[in-house]
């Protein structure tokens, strides 16, 4: 019962920051797609606040057993509407990575505040106090993870829009055509524990650097 226990804790814990962290995430894609000439996220009702509309199972799951990586049902896109796809398609794929970082600084500072914060002597502040400085805590791992995550220059993820839109033509198409077999290859390199010993260790010295503490 205790191990049981133990999961709700921990998912209550990651539940609102991880919430937080993939609906500002797909937002963001949606919002500057739809600046940008492109208002198909609007139109599926995908350029709202409710994280229900951005959850997606598999990626939930990977969020909740690896506690930094996973993500989202993807906003969509319709590069067609855009006057200049390619470079549009970086700059919306570099907004969600992007307001990640900036929660995750965000995160960090708040965190920082909290734990050098003097506290009085009580037990019934401190239950408050603890939970919430831990939701803060995940806020920075989780939103230092997904960015750092979602720029690994392989489609489906960010990096490999940003990729695409920074190579010429004709390679831009080529490394495009790796997309549609890109999940599949994607829980590959999860599973077989190469993302663990490449981007882990990265998303471990950036939480590091901002906490001032290792993980």
């Amino acid at each position: 019962m205790a191990d049981i226990g133990s999961v709700i804790q921990l998912i209550s814990v990651l539940a609102v920051p991880m919430l937080i962290a993939i609906t500002f995430h797909e937002v963001a894609h949606g919002f500057v797609a739809d600046k940008l000439g492109d208002h198909t996220a609007r139109l599926a009702g995908r350029l709202t606040l409710n994280p229900l509309s951005h959850l997606d199972m598999v990626g939930t799951l990977v969020f909740i057993m690896t506690r930094m990586i996973g993500w989202a049902k993807p906003v969509p896109v319709d590069p067609h509407n855009l006057k200049n796809p390619m470079r549009d398609m970086m700059w919306i794929a570099m907004a969600g990575p992007g307001i990640n970082l900036i929660i995750g600084v965000f995160s960090a500072i708040t965190y920082r505040f909290i734990v050098e914060m003097p506290l009085p002597d009580s037990k019934y502040l401190l239950m408050i106090i603890d939970p919430v400085g831990l939701m803060v805590y995940y806020s920075v791992v989780i939103n230092v993870g997904l960015a750092i995550f979602n720029i690994i220059p392989f489609p489906p993820l960010d990096g490999g829009r940003i990729l695409v839109g920074l190579l010429p033509r004709k390679q831009a198409l080529q490394f495009s055509a790796i997309e549609p077999y890109g999940f599949i290859i994607l829980l590959i390199l999860i599973i077989s524990g190469a993302v663990d010993k490449t981007i882990v260790p990265i998303i471990s010295i950036t939480i590091h650097i901002l906490l001032g503490r290792p993980m």
